[in-house]
């Protein structure tokens, strides 16, 4: 080759022999003999088995090629393995020694190891277990995320909860005569009618009774205002209205608005009506519009004396009911259980004293749908409301234990006196109601439209008697 070939003392070509170290040479170093021969600077070489030749000292490992010997220069790395330097066991530092094996039994042999960096380029086992984990992570990420996605938007492989029914429960069906079913045909037929006025804005509520925009309120609503009115629909939105008529002693007003579209309500018969029957008041109880409260018919023809401080004395017979009405209800409908409109609201008793804030505690009461809506066309024909009579003035209770109210003067051409009723005459009973007070037979009367026959059963002495009277008009 040119120079002096360095080998570590293996003959690779010739197997099954034992390879002969190489020595260096150099100053002070013997050459080396044959393997096996004695000389100078030949190690002893050991008995099989390991025991050392007899008479000679421990045998000593000679020292690697291209370590340096004593006394002289070293030469070339070896070309061994590619990791002998790293390996313990080939430290040309380290003494020389045979070390025998020990006896392993059989059955306890370790298992081989593999050197996992024998394969060069291969790569390391974390390396492999880190790919997949980041992998599995990401894809668990993404896949919470698309779940949260579906799941809020009620997508496709969102957990779904519970089981689904085949039909929906009955109460949930909402039908046309359940409670809900019933506020949701009435709430588009109602309004809040506001009122302005020196004082500021009132509000109160109203219903929509035809198709060309005329509302019934409460006149109390509209008490007091500068005659401008609006009207806040179901859906919001707002309209002028002008006012009609109003009837300060049946407590109705009317007022129009102009717009297409719209909804009147069912009207109901309040003579039908029974205590007990399911009931709802609908309004703006203290702003609060589309309020739906729910009740019962808690008594009939229950006379009422109402007014304020100076203005007209309103009598009605009305329909007490327990559903929860409060102010802003005024004006609005009360329907019944098939969401036909049978009264207006009106009047609500409260345990509160004069000029304080008054409050339900479910006693309200409202004008029976059939006076209300005569008064209704009145007013909407001719511009106000007829007064029904019966041509007699009462004069306070009746004497004696069966009650009753006595009467102080009869018209001579009036409708009492038609009947045959006298001053003094006791009147017991109007189409079977019976009379305690004088307003008793005032509120009575009045619910009546002007023509209409009622009997009356009078007291006139110790004799009772009964009557017809055909009610009239007032003449004014």
């Amino acid at each position: 080759m040119g120079g002096t070939d360095v080998t570590d003392g293996w003959d690779w070509r010739r197997g099954g022999e034992t390879p002969a170290p190489v020595r260096p040479t150099g100053a002070g170093v013997p050459p080396a003999g044959p393997p096996g021969a004695p000389g100078a600077g030949s190690a002893p070489v050991a008995a099989p088995g390991g025991v050392p030749a007899a008479g000679g000292p421990p045998p000593v490992a000679a020292p690697y090629a291209g370590s340096p010997a004593p006394g002289g220069s070293g030469v070339g790395p070896s070309p061994w393995w590619s990791d002998a330097l790293a390996d313990p066991w080939r430290d040309p530092a380290a003494p020389a020694a045979v070390v025998v094996p020990a006896v392993v039994a059989a059955g306890t042999e370790p298992e081989p190891v593999t050197d996992p960096d024998a394969s060069p380029g291969r790569p390391a086992l974390r390396h492999l277990l880190l790919i997949p984990l980041i992998t599995a992570l990401l894809a668990g990420a993404l896949g919470g995320a698309l779940g949260y996605t579906f799941a809020v938007r009620g997508g496709a492989g969102a957990t779904v909860l519970g089981q689904e029914a085949a039909q929906p429960p009955a109460l949930a069906q909402r039908k046309p005569e359940s409670l809900a079913g019933v506020a949701e045909r009435v709430l588009p037929s109602v309004v809040t009618v506001r009122v302005s006025s020196l004082g500021g804005t009132s509000e109160g509520s109203g219903f929509i009774a035809s198709a060309d925009g005329h509302v019934i309120t409460n006149d109390h609503v509209l008490a007091g205002g500068s005659g401008k009115a609006s009207v806040v629909f179901n859906d919001g939105s707002t309209a002028p209205a002008t006012v009609v008529g109003q009837d300060p002693e049946s407590d109705i007003a009317v007022i129009k608005v102009s717009r297409t579209g719209l909804r009147p309500v069912e009207f109901g018969n309040s003579d039908a009506l029974a205590v007990g029957d399911p009931v709802l008041a609908v309004g703006s109880p203290l702003s609060l519009a589309n309020t739906v409260t729910a009740g019962i018919v808690s008594a009939l023809d229950r006379t009422m004396q109402a007014g304020e401080p100076g203005g007209p004395v309103r009598y009605y017979a009305a329909i007490q009911t327990d559903a929860a009405v409060n102010h802003g209800n005024s004006g609005g409908p009360l329907v019944d259980g098939a969401g036909r409109v049978v009264g207006v609201n009106s009047t609500i008793k409260s345990l509160v004293a004069e000029g304080q804030e008054a409050g339900n505690i479910g006693l309200a009461f409202a004008i029976p749908i059939n006076q209300a809506k005569r008064v209704t066309q009145d007013i909407i024909g001719t511009g106000k409301a007829r007064r029904t009579v019966i041509g007699a003035q009462v004069g306070g209770p009746g004497a004696g234990a069966g009650g009753g109210v006595r009467l102080a003067a009869v018209e001579p051409s009036g409708p009492a006196a038609g009947a045959g009723l006298r001053v003094g005459d006791v009147i017991l009973k109007l189409n079977g109601r019976p009379m305690t007070e004088p307003t008793d037979l005032i509120a009575l009367v009045r619910k009546f439209a002007p023509g209409s026959v009622v009997t009356v059963e009078f007291r006139r002495g110790s004799d009772r008697q009964n009557t017809s009277v055909t009610l009239a008009a007032d003449a004014k």
